[in-house]
């Protein structure tokens, strides 16, 4: 680990931070629970008032592997410094007071439950929410889990809907409601390539056909392409017909300007380790407030209190520290700001993009409208059909290049490369990407 560029983190550094005060966000939120979000959000974080870092300052805000351009943060999001030496101290000090900070003996509001209030409070404030809609999980896919397989009205015989684009590990909690639900899954392919209408047309043609569908999962950012669907359209289309959506926002919020407002959905589940940067084994979910009574309790959750939201969420030790660092790094997003990091995260993608344009053997899979993507685009060369060219693929970029990027599977269309620069990168790293594919462009031809 390094703290600066070529300062590696002492064992000396390590111990100052222990002996330090430790950043309390529970002391910070104490007076929380019994205000309003609004009036009981804990101050920021020296130097993370909003829009305190412009984007031209983005990549010396984080300590990075040096000699590799990883073009690899779909899978999460590195912490930027101040995030990551605030999570070093929480994990020191939790470490330190043990059950007497868990068990929220402590005096003063420093306990779990008062952080675990304050990362809800942050979330809340974040995307738009009542903390009374916000449950913190250990993933996004545990968020999306429970909202599907938790969900309440599905009975025997209903139908429950995703596509080909949709992350694999929620598709398989829709498997599981088959044999143990007794619904029916319909699947459909994404078109491709993209566009709007058609879009919105294929959800249309699979609900038109599916009259005893129940849910709909819509992903707002696919994992595997980058394609950004029209959420907020496919939401009110399927509430037309009685079908309730499952959105997964695992790469929308924090990536993309947006609130939950803006999707219209009842409920939501995303990654708060990715485009948040917080530590990993973070997410959320929401539920809004008057459907809470639509998604059962977890089912390790049999005492908890049916009326909190709290208890959708799975039970079970999670990393305190990472938790109650949660605040932090939301401290961190509104000092950059969502639009900046969008725009930003845009111009990064745009510019790879846009470098291979003449390059006919690229196939970018997704559209050039800048509503349908974001900071994640794939691509496949010119006869690549399996998965094992694009495993070959992804290693040539990596042992020749110095380019980190991952391969995926699932496009009805075939395998693609995934490409995602995070926050930190620089154009140069992206450069390297268009300079070698122009190079490997034949590769498959």
């Amino acid at each position: 680990m390094e703290n600066g560029p070529g300062l590696p983190l002492h064992r000396r550094q390590v111990l100052m931070a222990a002996a330090a005060p430790p950043l309390l966000v529970g002391a910070m939120a104490a007076g929380a629970a019994a205000q309003p979000v609004s009036a009981g959000d804990p101050p920021p974080a020296p130097g993370l008032v909003p829009g305190a870092i412009p984007v031209s300052a983005l990549p010396d805000q984080f300590d990075v592997e040096p000699g590799i351009h990883n073009l690899e943060n779909g899978y999460w999001g590195i912490m930027p410094r101040q995030v990551a030496e605030h999570y070093v101290r929480q994990t020191l000090f939790i470490n330190r007071t043990n059950s007497i900070w868990a068990r929220n003996v402590l005096t003063g509001g420093a306990c779990l439950s008062a952080g675990g209030r304050a990362a809800r409070a942050a979330i809340a404030r974040q995307v738009g929410a009542g903390i009374d809609e916000i449950a913190i999980t250990r993933s996004g896919a545990e968020a999306l889990n429970a909202l599907l397989t938790q969900y309440r009205l599905l009975k025997a015989g209903d139908a429950v809907i995703c596509c080909d684009l949709d992350y694999d590990d929620m598709v398989a909690s829709l498997e599981g409601l088959v044999t143990r639900r007794g619904v029916d899954l319909v699947r459909f392919a994404m078109p491709e390539p993209a566009t709007t209408a058609n879009i919105l047309a294929a959800y249309e043609v699979v609900l038109k056909r599916t009259p005893q569908a129940r849910l709909l999962l819509v992903t707002q950012v696919s994992n595997k392409t980058g394609l950004v669907t029209p959420v907020r359209e496919i939401v009110a289309m399927a509430r037309a017909r009685g079908v309730d959506t499952v959105v997964d926002a695992a790469h929308g919020v924090a990536c993309l300007d947006v609130q939950i407002g803006d999707l219209g959905a009842d409920f939501v589940g995303w990654s708060v380790h990715k485009w948040t940067s917080a530590p990993l084994g973070t997410g959320a979910l929401y539920i809004r407030k008057d459907r809470l009574q639509d998604i059962d309790p977890a089912p390790d959750q049999p005492q908890a209190d049916p009326h909190d939201v709290t208890s959708r969420a799975p039970a079970g030790t999670v990393d305190f520290a990472a938790v109650t660092t949660i605040p932090v790094a939301v401290d961190f997003h509104f000092a950059v700001g969502a639009r900046a990091k969008e725009q930003h995260l845009r111009a990064l993608r745009d510019r790879w993009v846009m470098a291979l344009r003449d390059t006919p053997e690229v196939e970018i899979c997704v559209p050039d409208d800048p509503a349908r993507y974001c900071a994640i685009t794939s691509f496949r060369l010119k006869g690549m059909r399996t998965d094992a060219q694009a495993q070959a693929l992804q290693k040539i970029l990596l042992e020749r290049h110095r380019i980190h990027t991952i391969w995926r599977a699932g496009p009805a269309k075939g395998p693609v490369i995934r490409v995602t620069p995070g926050l930190y990168s620089r154009s140069e790293d992206v450069d390297a990407l268009a300079a070698a594919l122009r190079v490997e462009r034949n590769l498959f031809a």
